[in-house]
């Protein structure tokens, strides 16, 4: 049976891929419906929907903090470790998957805000992460 540690490093991906996967079948139903041409697309979809550009934040936001994510949750695997993330694993997934649904959802200042705090404790749990590897 795999650990928090794992699963969640595996759920962090899987997560950035579905987001991937729902743009690209929206881009491509645009390209067959002959909407937009096959070239016509720009990597934050600034020439598309509200939503697909929020869509396109929402994936290159997982982008961005799966290294980091990525490089502590394998470190701690690698050492054996992941008594120090388990705990809190599961815990950062949700708040990325809150973090990425609420960028979907809206722009509004209590969406954003809302956004923001699932930030915050991502990049908490992270830096804690960080130092109790360090340390211990």
């Amino acid at each position: 049976m795999k650990g928090a540690s794992e699963l969640v490093l595996l759920g962090f991906v899987a997560w950035t891929l579905i987001l991937l996967i729902v743009m690209e079948a929206i881009r491509s139903g645009l390209v067959l419906r002959k909407s937009v041409p096959a070239n016509g697309f720009t990597p934050d979809n600034a020439n598309l929907s509200p939503f697909m550009q929020r869509l396109a934040r929402a994936h290159a936001n997982c982008l961005e903090s799966l290294p980091v994510v990525g490089v502590l949750l394998l470190a701690a695997l690698v050492t054996g470790k992941t008594a120090t993330t388990d705990p809190l694993a599961p815990w950062l997934l949700v708040a990325r998957v809150v973090q990425s649904s609420v960028h979907l959802a809206s722009l509004s200042e209590a969406a954003v805000s809302l956004r923001f705090a699932a930030f915050a404790v991502q990049v908490a749990i992270a830096a804690w992460w960080t130092i109790a590897l360090l340390v211990g």
